[in-house]
């Protein structure tokens, strides 16, 4: 929960925009400030003050304990112009909402973090817990000092400015091992424990299992991702409750589908009881990966516990990213979010360019040219089963004419797959225009590079026998002169001469031009590779120099009956 406090009408008024923005996240606490102050402190994970900083440092000051468990602080100050980052900038997620609350208030975020200044992500803000030198191995990260980057687990991490040796370490590891000097652990949630247990099993034995099992072995406890079981034992309360202790979730699976995983050590007990030959090894082996350890039971005479422990396998990250039309306010803040998680970029030339400063230092980059969309694809796709975290960059949004198809229809189960939208040509041409699109619409790509000009021409006939609206992508280029005429030619024979038809070129970006013709007057010639043609259907009008498409049809027929 996030708590706001304010003192002035402005401040107030600024406070009431956030929490009807978010109604669930916030909780407005009123009367004298510094008890508002104290009690929000005591009560949300996070403040808001719409105060000096100088009054919310004096404030909280008295408060502060531990930054590992202290709220987050953000200050907003009465012009609502900056939305600064005071207190827990990365333990208590302030960095975070000061920028959260920038977005929404137009006010531009502060954060002071050494490492955000420069673009090097904390140490502790990755998402795995972390233990050593954080301090020490920062500063060496800040400081452009040699640090060595140790996997000895793959997991997608974001570009961390490490190498292969230094006197600094960041290990990645789920053994459990204690941390050098100079060195930082990260422990990814590798692990997943298969348990089963019998009716009515205390939660002491099973968790005593599950720890004794991870110790001899070797193994954190805290790269355990899941329990994993039985659907018959979900509500068994010793297994419930040890999940609950260890702070992960309790993942369960049917009799039928554990029963179809090979296991080393198959047994009748369980078939009997739950109709499964194997619970412990079967569930944690269910996702597939290495069986770290085989079926152990509980050391109580009987025993009433068992369990196994599978290190999975590494799931890399691939993001599917839509960079927009090009300007750079149109590009959405998950996409930036994205692009800065990514260790790995691959794009064309161009569109790396547009968003290169958004990278952080390290990101090792992947270009190239025109035309080597399916290498790319590939590209991305191998880099993200070699674990690591991948951005893969297209104009647009990704889906539309982009990247997003041939990626996908590269990956398979075996990577994680982000889809992250943006503003398609069609729609940012579509603002410019007017509101071209307010009816049905469909978008056509002209090029016959990769569809023969048979199958586009049937689906333009189509088009225009249904009358809709039609987008033309890739309408001309210097080796394609004729498809763009043809494809008008086909839109007049059901279309008249004045049906509306915008062309827009480098929609959002500096040189962006515009022009509302009509299917008679346009001149292909005109059109080339940067541009879209959005061609209007019979109810499509001209109105105070845009293109509309009216949602209804009423309005043309109360319009008609009007001349008539």
């Amino acid at each position: 929960m996030i708590g706001l406090i304010s003192a002035t009408a402005a401040g107030a008024a600024a406070r009431d925009r956030l929490a009807a923005a978010w109604p669930d996240r916030t909780r407005v606490y009123d009367g004298p400030v510094g008890d508002a102050v104290r009690a929000a402190f005591a009560e949300c994970e996070q403040l808001v003050c719409f105060l000096a900083t100088g009054a919310v440092v004096r404030l909280v000051a008295p408060l502060l304990g531990d930054k590992a468990t202290d709220p987050g602080v953000v200050c907003v100050d009465e012009g609502g112009r900056f939305s600064v980052s005071l207190v827990g900038g990365h333990g208590g997620g302030a960095n975070e909402l000061a920028r959260e609350v920038g977005e929404l208030l137009a006010a531009e975020p502060v954060v002071t973090t050494a490492t955000d200044a420069v673009g090097v992500p904390g140490l502790d803000t990755l998402g795995l817990p972390v233990e050593g030198d954080v301090a020490g191995v920062s500063r060496a990260l800040l400081d452009g000092e040699p640090v060595a980057l140790k996997t000895e687990v793959a997991w997608p991490l974001p570009a961390l400015r490490a190498g292969a040796q230094g006197s600094y370490t960041i290990r990645l590891t789920d053994r459990l091992v204690g941390p050098a000097e100079h060195e930082v652990l990260l422990r990814p949630p590798s692990l997943v424990v298969g348990v089963g247990a019998s009716k009515g099993a205390p939660v002491e034995e099973v968790l005593d299992l599950i720890e004794s099992s991870l110790r001899e072995a070797g193994l954190s406890p805290r790269s355990v991702a899941e329990l994993a079981t039985v659907d018959a034992k979900a509500g068994e309360p010793g297994i419930v409750e040890a999940a609950e202790r260890l702070g992960v979730p309790l993942v369960t699976y049917s009799a039928e589908e554990l029963a179809r995983i090979d296991v080393p050590h198959p047994s009748d007990a369980p078939l009997a009881a739950v109709g499964t030959p194997s619970v412990a090894e079967a569930a944690a082996l269910m996702g597939g990966g290495e069986l770290l350890v085989p079926k152990r039971k509980s050391a109580a005479r009987p025993a009433m516990a068992t369990c196994a422990v599978v290190r999975r396998p590494a799931r890399g990250r691939l993001a599917v990213v839509g960079l927009g039309p090009g300007a750079r306010d149109l590009l959405t803040p998950r996409a930036k979010a994205e692009l800065r998680r990514a260790s790995v970029l691959v794009g064309l030339d161009q569109y790396v360019d547009q968003i290169r400063d958004l990278l952080r230092p390290g990101t090792r980059i992947l270009e190239s040219g025109l035309g080597a969309e399916e290498e790319r694809a590939r590209t991305a796709v191998a880099e993200a089963r070699d674990g690591h975290a991948v951005a893969l960059i297209g104009s647009g949004d990704a889906g539309v004419y982009a990247m997003a198809s041939p990626a996908l229809a590269e990956a398979s189960d075996d990577i994680e797959v982000i889809g992250v939208p943006g503003v398609t040509a069609a729609l940012a041409a579509g603002a410019i225009l007017g509101a071209p699109l307010g009816h049905d619409h469909v978008s056509i790509s002209l090029s016959d590079l990769h569809t023969p000009w048979e199958v586009i021409e049937r689906r333009v006939r189509a088009a225009a026998e249904a009358d809709i609206v039609v987008t033309f992508y890739n309408p001309r280029s210097r080796g394609r002169d004729w498809q763009l005429p043809k494809a008008l030619a086909i839109l007049a024979g059901h279309r008249e001469p004045g049906t509306p038809v915008g062309v827009v070129r480098n929609a959002s970006r500096p040189d962006e031009s515009s022009l509302l013709t009509t299917l008679t007057a346009l001149d292909p010639g005109t059109v080339d590779m940067m541009t879209v043609v959005t061609v209007g259907n019979t109810a499509t009008r001209n109105i105070a120099g845009r293109m509309v498409t009216p949602r209804g049809y009423r309005w043309q027929e109360t319009a008609q009956k009007e001349t008539e």
